[in-house]
Formats: C-alpha cells, structure tokens, sequence
C-alpha cells in the first residue's frame, strides 16, 4: 500500500453512516472528552514520561502461530515499520508517552483487502466521543479540519486509571495541584532573582523640589559614574547634596525541601524516581522498576493487539504477539558472569549468555551444552556432537 492509499485507509471511515451517542454501563454517557492541562509541558513531568517511554520503546516484539515462533511478515512490520511515519522504536516510544499524557492511546489498526493487519497508527491526541451505528461501537475523532471515524474492532486501547468510563481513562488532575505549586515555587524563585539583582540602593539630594528630569539625570550620572564596570576602584565619591543608602532585599522563596517534596509527588505519580530518570538502576532496583512500571504496559499491549489483529479461530490456535524486554541487560557484572555457570549444565545456550555480556553470537552458540557431556566434535573445530549434544550420561 502506497502513501496516498495509507493516509486516505486512515481518514476512511463511516461519515455517511448515522451514529448515536454510545450509552455505557451503568449510564454513563461517552461524549466528548478533553485531554484537559497539557501537563507535558513541566520539564519534571517530561522527565518522568521520557524515561519510562525510553525503556518501553526498547522492548522486542514476537509474533507466534500455533504458540511457536511464526508469521515473520507481521513481526517484521511491528518491529520495522508499523506505518509510513515511525519505526518499532518510535512506535513502542509514541504509544507509551500518549498513554501517559492522556490515559488512554487508541491505535488504528490498518488493514488490507484480506483483512490482514499492514498498518499501526497511534492516533494523535485530540478531543473524541464514542458513538453507535448499526449497534456497533464507533469512535469519532475531532481535529482542526476533520473529523474521522473508526470501528471499535478496528482500535487497540490502552488505558490507564480505568475507573470512570469503560472507554478511556480518567485524567490526570490528580496531579494538577502539585504540578501548579512546583510552578508557582519556580516563577517565585525567578521573580526574587530578578528582584535582587535589579534595585540595589536609593540615592537621596538635600535639594529641595528637584524636577523629575533633574532627578533623573543625577540618578543616570551616578550609575555611570560609579555603578558600571568603569569604576575599577569601587570607591564613590557624593558632596554634601547627596547620600546613598544601600538597599538588601532578602525574599522568601520556597526551601529546598518543600521543592523536593513536590518533585517526589510528581514521581510517585509516574511511578518513577531520580535513579530511573539519571539511568542509574540496576540489579533488583531495575527489576522492581520493569515489573511495576514496564511490564504491564507490553502485557497489555500484546494482549489487545492479539485480540484486534487475530481474529477468534486465529487465537485459537494459539496465535499471539507479545512483547518483551530483555531485563539481565542491567544486571551487574558480577551476576552476568554467573550466568555462565547455567551453560555447562544445558540451562541456557552460549549465545544466550553472550547476548547478556553484549558480546556476538557465535555459529555453535544456540545449541545446548552439558558439563557431564562435554566432548566436541571437530566440526570446524567448534560444533558438538550431533548424537551427545544437550544429552546426559
């Protein structure tokens, strides 16, 4: 499919059907929903979302048939180019930090004329409602200069802070208060330096009744005078008509503390602390961080693109697409090399060890070796034994 053909497929959709407002469980009424305060532009919340989309993004897409290792297109396609604008990195990147943003991503799933999935497509952010046609659940995007319509079927969601609607998620005002008070705290800081670097004394005359000109060129001749970067001496020289009195203006401005603790409230929002966000996170600390903060995302990531890209008979074989992050990656080097010790016992295979130690794989590498069966044939000098290998005694 061609470029023209992928953005007309993407603002395709059911503008001559009619539709009605969809009605929830419960009765909730799905109509417009607004992303609200763009609370991405808070340099800390940028940080936090920045960091949790970079480790997202890094996961390793599979796409297995019948439960094994299977259909290679479609892999290629998520893991390459999902569509016309991104790659599998900047696709797993956009999905996370729109997730983030907004508490729900919809991503359109793009097909062809056999109704094989060709396409990803993170929709933007924008202002949506959720509408009925022909007793079929719709969702009708708003933009500037268009308005499109997808099939429910034809959308993975993600969602966080599932609460409210069945659709999407709730937002994020939770967080509005301690991201206002973090920016108030900031601009106050700024307006103090300001303050302080500006006024530094007042210059008084005994003359009575001075013109407002006369004043203000006896106030421009001082500063010149004695106030500029000419006067290397740093002495000033008044007669009786005049007097300087200095000025030491000493704001208050918000402490250290009171900062840091609005800045652990906006991490703890996010799930996220100082060391995920500096990349100093190893061992147990990246592993607590991936399983609360990463893994449920590319859990659920699979799962609904599974469901929306297989069709039932598709996933009763066993069909799936999963996503996974290879987390001995950040194991300390002490503990990568004990990994070395599951080789000789056929735990795992030498090319799966040197992945870990960020080395290359080797052609004998992915077969299973045995500590008790350690005799290799002289196969180029490398291979084991067709007949022993991976065996026991």
């Amino acid at each position: 499919m061609n470029f023209r053909n992928a953005i007309k497929a993407i603002f395709g959709g059911i503008k001559n059907y009619a539709t009605t407002v969809w009605k929830e469980v419960g009765g909730y009424t799905a109509r417009f929903s607004s992303f609200g305060t763009n609370v991405y532009a808070n340099e800390v919340v940028r940080a936090c979302i920045r960091t949790l989309a970079e480790h997202t993004s890094k996961a390793n897409v599979k796409v297995l048939r019948n439960g094994l290792a299977g259909d290679k297109r479609l892999q290629r396609m998520i893991q390459y180019r999902p569509n016309v604008y991104m790659n599998g990195k900047d696709f797993l990147y956009k999905v996370r930090t729109l997730l983030e943003i907004n508490n729900v991503v919809f991503i359109y799933i793009m097909r062809d004329d056999l109704g094989k999935c060709v396409g990803l497509y993170p929709m933007p952010a924008t202002q949506y409602e959720a509408v009925e046609s022909g007793g079929e659940l719709y969702i009708k995007f708003y933009y500037p200069n268009s308005t499109m319509v997808h099939a429910w079927d034809d959308l993975a969601v993600l969602r966080k802070d599932y609460n409210t609607s069945d659709i999407w998620g709730d937002t994020n005002d939770a967080i509005l208060t301690s991201l206002e008070l973090l920016t108030t705290t900031s601009e106050g800081m700024a307006n103090a330096i300001r303050s302080t670097a500006n006024l530094r004394g007042i210059l008084k005359t005994t003359k009575a009744m001075l013109s407002p000109d006369d004043a203000k060129k006896q106030k421009d001749r001082f500063v010149e005078d004695y106030m500029g970067l000419t006067n290397s001496s740093g002495i000033a020289m008044l007669d009786a008509t005049q007097s300087f009195e200095p000025i030491t203006i000493q704001p208050q401005i918000a402490n250290y503390k009171s900062v840091e603790e609005l800045r652990n409230n906006i991490y703890r929002y996010f799930g996220v602390n100082e060391e995920a966000i500096l990349s100093k996170l190893s061992g147990d600390s990246w592993d607590a961080f991936y399983e609360a903060r990463i893994e449920p995302v590319l859990i659920a990531l699979g799962l609904e693109l599974t469901n929306k890209i297989f069709s039932q008979r598709e996933r009763g074989f066993e069909n799936e697409i999963i996503f996974e992050s290879n987390r001995m990656q950040y194991m300390s080097t002490a503990n990568k090399l004990a990994l070395t010790n599951f080789v000789d016992r056929a735990i795992m295979t030498p090319n799966e060890v040197r992945e870990v130690l960020n080395l290359a794989p080797v052609p004998w590498g992915d077969k299973p070796m045995s500590w008790q069966n350690p005799k290799m044939c002289e196969n180029e000098g490398t291979e084991a034994s067709d007949d022993n290998e991976g065996q026991t005694v």
